[in-house]
């Protein structure tokens, strides 16, 4: 479905650019904080005590609060605007921070690393809204990819620095550091971002709860929401799966790689998540009509190459498995292509809430998955343990089918409703 005809921003392009540019340093730290305790999984350990099904507690609660939110947070984005937002994002996720420094107990630091779900999840789609705001229609697609791309850096910078605090600083004071870079932000929000090029503030309809319920049925009665709900599901879960928990697991254990190899190959995976998103913003800019389209075609080049590597009598070897990783790496920019379809399919009144319903698809779709293979792999380890044999991750893996046949049917089901509510619509 093409966008319908939108004005140009008045602001002009210098001003785009630099409320963008801080908007998206806001989400650029909220993955860093998203992702510090990456390389803090063993201080953390012996901080508070726990064991590594404690430690996973933590990465869980985050997603689950962060998927949770994304409809209440879609909500009062509708009703206060990104700038408002967004500062409340930052405050949550900066308090969050402190707490996590000080926690020297596991329900302490585990109500920290709640709090730093809750502000993630205010930051993103206020900045997707105000993408949508400040730039002109041709621009939406690319500066949405690039929003998507570059924010994951966050992740890259909570590395190194993290664990060179940690080594050198120590828990608290590294932690406090961190939390610090949220004052600055907090500045140049005040300073740079607008909600609107004529407004600083935009507000919504005040909240009330047949207002809410209507504004939520509305957006998800929209077939193109729907569809931008099931793009995001199912082209979201198989790179997040890898990178996020048992990617590296499958390699060294199922495929017989080393662990410096396997790392490369979760190294390319991010290359090609960054690679691939300007391409699919250029290909989506010039033809609209085929979103969908351009969705399962990717979709089937991942099918295609997992069932290459799970029926592959052994280990895979490694120039097939290089592929697997690029154009799994794809499918996570392609995931952007829902939040596109959502923004052709709704007005801006309820975009936030269009933009909430959409983000849940590939988080709630990556848990399920997360969980499955977890389970699978217990089931088809003989005598338990973590000494996962090749043949059980044959088996986990195998579970992305089950999603992508939902997935791939509800996008098939929901483009056609799509295509023709906007030809009814012109």
């Amino acid at each position: 479905m093409p966008s319908p005809p939108r004005p140009s921003p008045t602001g002009g392009e210098g001003g785009a650019f630099a409320v963008w540019a801080v908007a998206l340093a806001v989400y650029v730290l909220a993955v860093f904080h998203r992702s510090s305790l990456a390389v803090a999984g063993l201080q953390a350990s012996e901080r508070f005590g726990i064991s590594a099904a404690q430690l996973a507690t933590f990465t869980m609660l985050q997603l689950l609060v962060y998927a949770g939110m994304q409809i209440p947070v879609g909500l009062l984005l509708d009703r206060f605007g990104s700038r408002r937002m967004l500062l409340a994002g930052l405050a949550t996720l900066t308090l969050a921070q402190v707490g996590f420094a000080f926690a020297e107990s596991y329900p302490v630091a585990v109500l920290a690393r709640v709090g730093v779900g809750l502000g993630d999840a205010m930051v993103f789609i206020c900045v997707l809204r105000l993408v949508t705001a400040w730039f002109p229609a041709r621009r939406i697609p690319l500066i949405t990819q690039l929003t998507g791309v570059l924010g994951q850096s966050g992740a890259i910078f909570a590395a190194v620095p993290m664990t060179w605090g940690l080594r050198e600083l120590g828990w608290t004071t590294s932690y406090l550091l961190a939390a610090g870079l949220g004052v600055l932000l907090t500045v140049g929000l005040l300073l740079v971002v607008r909600d609107s090029p004529d407004h600083r503030t935009l507000s919504g309809e005040p909240l009330s709860l047949a207002g809410m319920r209507g504004s939520l049925v509305e957006a998800w009665s929209h077939p193109g929401t729907r569809l931008g709900f099931w793009t995001h599901f199912t082209t979201q879960f198989s790179p997040t799966t890898l990178s996020l928990l048992w990617g590296y697991p499958f390699l060294v254990r199922g495929q017989g790689l080393s662990p410096t190899t396997a790392g490369v190959l979760l190294t390319l995976l991010v290359v090609a998540v960054m690679g691939a998103g300007p391409v699919l913003a250029g290909l989506i800019t010039r033809h609209p009509w085929h979103r969908s389209s351009l969705v399962l075609t990717i979709m089937a080049a991942i099918v295609v190459m997992w069932t290459v590597v799970l029926v592959w009598p052994g280990p895979a070897p490694l120039p097939i498995l290089v592929v697997l990783v690029i154009v799994v790496g794809v499918g996570g920019p392609a995931s952007m292509i829902g939040f596109d379809i959502g923004r052709t399919s709704n007005r801006a009144e309820r975009l936030g809430s269009a933009t909430g319903i959409i983000n849940q698809g590939g988080f709630i779709a990556s848990l399920v998955l997360v969980v499955a293979i977890g389970v699978i792999l217990d089931w088809r380890t003989p005598g338990g343990g973590d000494d996962y044999p090749a043949e059980a991750f044959t088996w986990a893996m195998s579970a992305q089918y089950v999603l992508w046949a939902l997935g791939i049917t509800q996008i098939w089901r929901f483009r056609r409703r799509t295509r023709a509510r906007y030809l009814a619509d012109q």
